[in-house]
């Protein structure tokens, strides 16, 4: 926890709004989406589903494949303190909305599902009238917990959530496969593993799927110093152009007919 204050108080100090960027593609991403303040009515559902899980008193045993949790201190958990310590707060649910529904990606991964609070916020942002091919995005989202992920599939037939293909595996071994490579998931998010190496082998694996239309979002890149590192070695990978740092998440671009810039940029 004193680390995260540091590195808190650090990005403060280096963070920037939309005055100080003077890319037209940032510029635009932070005015129209990221400090977007309009009430979207997708937000109740948002809302709704995660009342829903905080009202579930119910305990499952919890298999965790990642960097374990800085809260519990034992895999048998209750479903309602999963959903309000581990998951997604309400802003950032609100505003992976608005990535996804900025962006319109067709294709989206999710790496880590949980209760499915990240998921849920994927989903509505794709189910659009604006859709380039007037139809709703491909999510596929993987979780290595069968509990959880049991929890998450119901949640999602309970509020309708058809466009979402909930994977129990391991994350390694699913991006591993050969296949991966003809998949072109035009939006990614990485919030399965909260280590250096695991994070930087998603990045690796996944590459192959990368093109100029490709958001990568990478959570808690500031929890701990090895995530910092990750996020360094990611920052410099030839292949990304623009990153942006909102201490959260780091957003990365492969934009190649843009020059390499990094922004730090409080949301």
């Amino acid at each position: 926890m004193l680390f995260q204050i540091k590195t808190y108080i650090q990005f403060l100090w280096y963070s920037k709004n939309e005055h100080a960027v003077h890319s037209p593609f940032v510029f635009s991403l932070i005015t129209k989406c990221f400090y977007n303040t309009k009430t979207k009515p997708e937000y109740a559902i948002l809302k709704k589903y995660r009342n829903s899980l905080l009202e579930n008193n119910n305990t499952i045993e919890v298999t965790d494949f990642g960097s374990g949790s800085k809260v519990f201190k034992s895999n048998t958990r209750e479903i309602s303190k999963i959903a309000k310590t581990a998951g997604i707060s309400p802003k950032r649910a609100e505003l992976l909305f608005r990535i996804v529904s900025y962006f319109q990606p067709q294709s989206i991964l999710e790496i880590g599902t949980s209760l499915g609070l990240a998921t849920v916020a994927l989903s509505l942002g794709s189910r659009i009238p604006t859709l380039r091919d007037g139809t709703k995005a491909k999510i596929t989202t993987l979780e290595g917990c069968p509990e959880t992920a049991k929890i998450a599939k119901e949640q999602f037939m309970q509020f309708g959530l058809t466009n979402i293909n909930s994977i129990v595996t391991e994350f390694n071994s699913y991006l591993s496969d050969f296949r991966l490579s003809t998949f072109d998931f035009q939006l990614i998010y990485f919030d399965g593993n909260h280590q250096k190496q695991a994070t930087l082998d998603y990045f690796e694996l996944l590459l192959p799927t990368i093109t100029k239309e490709t958001v990568w979002i990478f959570d808690d890149i500031h929890w701990s110093s090895e995530m910092e590192e990750a996020w360094e070695i990611i920052k410099n990978h030839p292949a990304v152009t623009v990153t942006i740092d909102t201490f959260q998440w780091g957003l990365v671009f492969f934009r190649r007919e843009q020059p390499k810039e990094h922004f730090t940029i409080r949301v």
